[in-house]
Parts: structure tokens; sequence; C-alpha cells
């Protein structure tokens, strides 16, 4: 007969199994290597080491979007990280940089992450290949998604409210939320602003997963909202509550930022709807 202790490690390994296949994102899977080829991992000094801290995505030959709170108050020796797929292995796809400039949108509010964008400059154009290369994202004019369209992030953020970290990219599809349900008291009140989009989605009932959505989490902030290929939002608040019915992932309107962003990056404010920076 199994001993009681080996009846908890017999549950124990379940558990961890049960998680480790069925969450990622929250709720989500591991990315195919690569597939993502915009994504960037903006990763603060630990020691000796470099730790991965946020998610950004790439607009230009040396321009990465990400959030302003994940890096409110100037690199601090953070590098961008290109070509990742897993954070730990090294693989001869990553590209690592350091921050040239830092462009924090000069009205970023960190009572409720509104205009919660921001620009990095990187010390380099990247190589182009096939891990590492720019991502089309929505100018003025463009249309968002609308509520329940399927959109899709994706980022290194934490499995669960536990704060565990995969070691490889892991994206999820998620559903438009409407506004006017972000904004109703029992989800983000007048925290929710016209600058934000929520999503997630709500896992069919009877629920076998550990959560009852689908979501982005804590690490996942920076990364891109995508819908049809193009990127339409930035992971604004990922890190609150994860996972919980009434608060969706909340991503910052990019389309709203379209002469902010020309501005900064140094373009010509010509370009038409839908078109790559």
């Amino acid at each position: 007969m199994a001993s009681e202790k080996d009846l908890l490690v017999a549950v124990a390994v379940f558990v961890f199994a049960l998680i480790s296949h069925s969450e990622g994102i929250i709720g989500g899977g591991e990315a195919a290597p690569h597939s993502r080829p915009y994504m960037a991992s903006i990763q603060v000094p630990e020691g000796e080491n470099m730790k991965h801290e946020c998610g950004g995505f790439v607009v230009a030959d040396q321009w990465v979007m990400t959030a302003v709170h994940c890096l409110p108050d100037g690199p601090n020796g953070r590098k961008v990280v290109l070509g990742v797929h897993s954070l730990s292995e090294p693989e001869e796809t990553k590209q690592t940089f350091d921050i040239l400039e830092l462009h924090n949108h000069p009205d970023f509010s960190m009572s409720n992450y509104n205009n919660d964008i921001a620009l990095i400059k990187l010390d380099r154009p990247f190589n182009a290949t096939d891990a590492v290369r720019a991502v089309q994202f929505l100018r003025a004019g463009g249309t968002n998604p609308s509520r329940d369209a399927e959109v899709e992030t994706a980022g290194w953020g934490s499995l669960d409210n536990l704060g565990s970290r995969p070691d490889k990219l892991r994206e999820v599809v998620v559903g438009v939320v409407s506004s006017s349900r972000c904004r109703r008291s029992d989800y983000f009140g007048k925290k929710f602003t016209t600058n934000m989009i929520c999503a997630h989605k709500l896992c069919p009932d009877p629920c076998d997963q550990p959560h009852k959505t689908q979501d982005s989490c804590d690490g996942d902030s920076g990364g891109p909202l995508l819908y049809n290929g193009i990127v339409v939002g930035i992971t604004s608040n990922g890190g609150k509550k994860c996972g919980q019915v009434k608060k969706p992932g909340i991503y910052t309107i990019i389309s709203h930022y379209t002469e902010w962003i020309d501005n900064t990056m140094g373009l010509q404010s010509t370009a038409t709807p839908d078109q790559s920076s």
C-alpha cells in the first residue's frame, strides 16, 4: 500500500503537470519557436545575470514599443533582447541591445495607467532575420476591434497569481470586453479610460482549468495585443489580479498615439491607416 508521503508526492506531480500543460500566460499555451519575431524581452540586472521583467515589440529597425510602467524611472541598466524563445537557453537567434533612448509618454498616469505607452530606441538597428523583424501597428483612422472580437497576446509573464514564470514564450487568444462593462464600478470604474481596451476569455462551463478566464499576467506588460495580425494594443495592467472574471486585461489603444509616435521616431504623419511604421 502506498504511504501517505507517496500519495502526496503523486498529487503534487499531477497538479504540476496540470498547470504546466493547461496554463500559459493564464490559460494559453507555448508559442511555436520564433513564430512571433517581433517580440522583445526587456531585462533587468539581477546580480551577474539579466532577468526578464517586461515585454515589448519591434516597430522599426531601431525601435521597440512597450509600456511606461515597465521603465518609469529610466533604463537603469536594462537591456532589450530580440529573437528570444527560451529565456534561459543560449539561442543563436538572440540579439541583445542597450537602451540608447527611452521615451515615456508625457501624460502617463501612475494612478490608473492612462497613456501607458513608451518607445525605446535601441543602441543600433537590429539584424533582420526569420527570428527578428518588425510588426505593423494600427494608426489613427484604423479600425480597432469591437466587442467579442478575437484578439491575441503573448509574453513570458506569470502562469498564475503565485508568480511562477515560464522559460519559453506563451500566447493566448482572448475576446474584447465592451468598454461599458469595463467602466462598471464592479470592474474598473473611473480608472478605465477611452484610451484603453479590455479583453479576456471566459472558460466555458463546466470549467476544467485552474482559472475561470484566459488572460495576460504579471511580466506580460508592454507586450502586444494583435487583431488580424496588426498590433492594436499594449499590455498595460496584465499584472492586476490575473485570471479574474471582473478584472480582464487592460491594453493601451495604440491608434490614439499616432502623432506622438511619429514625432518621437522622427516620422512624417502622412501614412495611411494600418500601415507599418
